[in-house]
């Protein structure tokens, strides 16, 4: 599985000379998210299927070719069941491309790209083939280790409009902003995660509400949800997250949700630390 990348927080704290912005992130991955298959082939080739293929073109530019691209040796026919909704925040494009080099590598019994090229593909890219809670540094680059996670449910919410990336980052009021807080050893519990995750922000959620107000509705329609210990925006948007202590209680206000605005993706899973 591709699962859904969520920033928990995502702090701007900096840009290099080149343009890239530095970021400081805590990312978790949820247990949702797109499925891509691969068997040896000839040829390396990709089929795309599932709610959101429309929007996808399964050419050479597609990530998951590009991925594969960087596995030389190693055809395969790829089939890439596209669930999660496009440019969401949530590193749908990158958690594929991923996911298309664990399947290669396991495939062939070969080793994974460099580093380097990997983050080619994508600053979300690293991360997701971590697949794991971690920190997030630098421009994607540079990942650390975080206390373990307690048990945690979440509900993701996009409410189908896009949110370009670069003009939320343009509207920035401030490229250097501080870093995350000090980790503590542990977290008691999902409470303690959610108030430690109160003191800190995603730095590009108040111009992405700005540009995009069905952000703020979204959004305000999770934080309202019952048991909702927060509601932030993850990435660049527009996908928005409520994290919630129990399963219950999640998939309660997907179903919430989803009547009250059927337009709206909505998706509650466990959070996969």
């Amino acid at each position: 599985m591709a699962r859904a990348k969520i920033n928990l927080a995502l702090h701007v704290t900096g840009r290099r000379a080149d343009g890239f912005h530095l970021l400081d992130s805590l990312v978790v991955f949820a247990d949702t998210g797109d499925r891509l298959r691969a068997r040896r082939a000839a040829r390396t080739s990709l089929t795309v299927a599932g709610p959101f293929a429309a929007g996808l073109d399964a050419g050479p530019d597609n990530l998951v070719r590009r991925a594969a691209a960087l596995m030389p040796g190693c055809p395969a026919a790829l089939a890439l069941d596209k669930q999660l909704p496009l440019a969401g925040g949530i590193g749908g494009g990158s958690a594929d491309a991923a996911a298309a080099l664990r399947a290669l590598a396991d495939l062939y019994r070969a080793p994974l790209p460099a580093p380097g090229a990997v983050l080619a593909l994508g600053a979300d890219v690293p991360v997701c083939l971590h697949g794991r809670a971690v920190r997030m540094r630098g421009i994607g680059e540079v990942l650390a280790p975080v206390p373990a996670l307690p048990p945690l449910w979440c509900v993701l919410v996009n409410p189908g409009v896009a949110c370009p990336t670069g003009p939320v980052f343009g509207a920035l009021a401030s490229p250097d902003n501080p870093p995350l807080p000090d980790f503590p050893d542990a977290f008691a519990d999902a409470a303690a995660l959610a108030d430690w995750l109160c003191g800190t922000r995603n730095d590009l959620e108040p111009p992405a509400r700005a540009l995009v107000p069905e952000i703020a509705r979204a959004g305000d329609a999770v934080a309202a949800q019952p048991g909702c210990l927060l509601a932030r925006m993850s990435g660049s948007g527009a996908t928005v997250f409520g994290l919630f202590a129990r399963a219950a209680e999640a998939r309660a206000a997907e179903a919430a949700l989803s009547a009250a605005s059927p337009a709206w993706w909505c998706r509650a899973a466990a959070v996969a630390g």
